[in-house]
């Protein structure tokens, strides 16, 4: 059974997608379940988790409320405001609003324009509600916040956090020592730290494969084992490199020669316990 632990929906005319514009003739359109569903149906994938792509509170209830008519969506990562005075109050209210469907939250810390916004201090009582609550933290980063999204993680040890598309490393750009340096001292330093397997392909330069990727991923399975990775597809925005079904079979390819034996765990088993899915029976 496969579990796509990272993909998005969005509605364009929403208007709370700052990063979205028209000139994106491959993002800027809708993407809905009835678009995912075919594709997850070729690949055989059963279920996901839906990530949130606008820093609103909005659009985290819209994404709740979308799982009603999106079976096979397992639980949401949404985006609760955590430096407002009352962060712990709106993440208990979202997550009463959400009915055990809400189970992480990812602030765009990439987007964010302070490199050192994670160490304020204000942050504080928003990562303990999420403690409380069970929430998981989705790091949404660029390989420049490695550094301080360690300090942040080790502030709070008992929570559960993954690194969202590998640290974004510039695959295209030929980077690789920063990163893998800094990949490296968090796997280390931050035993239950995970890390998702996705977004790869849109770091890489057009037309790359398996080649290019695989320096990337043979040190993420080095320093994270295959007990800390899962596999998520990043669609939509999987859209401006590739296609669902190139990149899944790809990512198959790739734990094939580096992991063989936990294909079951990564494109599935993983991301199931970390994330505690709701898993319904049509799932199984």
């Amino acid at each position: 059974m496969i579990v796509d632990a990272h993909q998005h929906f969005w509605r364009a005319d929403r208007g709370d997608y700052g990063w979205l514009r028209p000139a994106d003739s491959v993002l800027y359109r809708d993407y809905l379940p009835q678009d995912l569903a075919p594709l997850m149906a070729a690949g055989h994938v059963r279920a996901t988790v839906l990530v949130q792509a606008a820093p609103t509170e909005a659009e985290t209830r819209y994404l709740l409320d979308l799982t009603a008519q999106a079976g096979f969506v397992a639980g949401v990562v949404g985006w609760v405001d955590m430096e407002a005075p009352g962060a712990p109050a709106r993440i208990a209210e979202m997550v009463a609003y959400g009915h055990g469907k809400l189970k992480g939250l990812r602030p765009m810390v990439q987007d964010i324009a302070d490199p050192r916004w994670l160490l304020k201090p204000e942050l504080d009582p928003a990562f303990e509600a999420m403690i409380e609550h069970g929430l998981v933290f989705d790091a949404l980063v660029s390989p420049h916040h490695l550094r301080t999204l360690q300090a942040r993680l080790l502030r709070h040890p008992n929570l559960r956090a993954v690194l969202d598309h590998a640290g974004k490393p510039d695959i295209a750009g030929g980077e690789f020592s920063d990163w893998a340096d800094a990949v490296a001292q968090l796997a280390r330093e931050l035993p239950r730290l995970h890390c998702k397997l996705s977004g790869l392909l849109t770091q890489a330069g057009e037309g790359a494969g398996a080649d290019a990727l695989n320096p990337y991923v043979a040190h993420l399975f080095e320093h994270f084992g295959p007990e800390r990775l899962m596999w998520g597809s990043d669609w939509p925005v999987l859209n401006l490199r590739s296609d669902y079904g190139r990149w899944l079979d790809l990512a198959q390819a790739l734990v094939r020669r580096h992991a063989p034996g936990h294909e079951q765990d990564i494109f599935g088993a993983t991301a199931i316990g970390f994330y505690g899915l709701d898993m319904k029976e049509e799932m199984l």
